[in-house]
């Protein structure tokens, strides 16, 4: 059974498409990279993962369910945006994360804070906005989860801290999940890909192993996405 199974999914907004019939398969192990420009249905696909959004038509199985209460603990998702109490603070959100996931591990969050130099009495909303990036990402990355759901997970951040959050992503998921990784600085990411998804006004343009695409096409897929996408 694939991990993640996405059948015929269509979202819309109104009179706008988000989603236009998208059909995937995902298996466990693998980190993929949900790429495309703003607009093209990125973030709109996590969501209905997460179980944040309903489709339009078609569904969504993680681990042969829909999105619900069960793919709730086995999804660890980060969203674009802080979506955290800013009137907690990191020791308070750790405590938070503990007593709500049972497949969290305390003990990984705090040595990834410790590693950050993210003071444990500090308040988020006195954080800078890469030190609350660096922490939702720890929290995200401490649970021993099926499914990771990382939208824009190095958008806002400094280089040297893009090198940081991919060697934390790496280095600490379950490597029987998928991670899925919603970016558009692919230069950034590609080192760390197993497969590519390019999704292009909401339709899925190509799904690829992303050694594949160099192999075959002497280009890194920030090269071939670049054309793709060329306006």
């Amino acid at each position: 059974m694939a991990r993640i199974e996405i059948n015929n999914l269509t979202k819309e907004f109104g009179t706008l498409t988000a989603l236009d019939s998208v059909a995937l398969e995902l298996e466990k192990g693998q980190i993929v990279g949900l790429l495309g420009p703003n607009g093209s249905g990125k973030t709109t696909l996590i969501k209905i993962l997460n179980g944040l959004l309903t489709p339009t038509a078609g569904n969504v199985l993680i681990n042969g369910m829909e999105p619900g209460v069960e793919t709730k603990r086995v999804v660890a998702y980060l969203p674009d945006r802080n979506a955290l109490p800013d009137y907690m603070n990191t020791q308070q959100l750790i405590d938070l994360y503990q007593d709500f996931f049972t497949d969290f591990n305390r003990t990984k969050a705090e040595d990834m804070v410790l590693d950050l130099g993210i003071d444990m009495k500090q308040q988020m909303k006195r954080m800078s906005k890469g030190t609350k990036e660096k922490l939702q990402l720890c929290l995200v990355m401490a649970r021993e989860a099926d499914v990771y759901l990382l939208d824009e997970p190095i958008g806002g951040v400094d280089p040297a801290t893009r090198d940081y959050i991919l060697r934390t992503i790496i280095s600490n998921y379950n490597e029987d999940a998928v991670v899925i990784i919603s970016t558009h600085l692919i230069s950034d990411i590609e080192s760390v890909l197993d497969d590519v998804i390019f999704l292009k006004e909401g339709k899925v343009v190509l799904h690829r192993n992303a050694e594949d695409i160099r192999e075959e096409t002497g280009e890194s897929v920030d090269q071939l996405f670049r054309e793709v996408f060329r306006c």
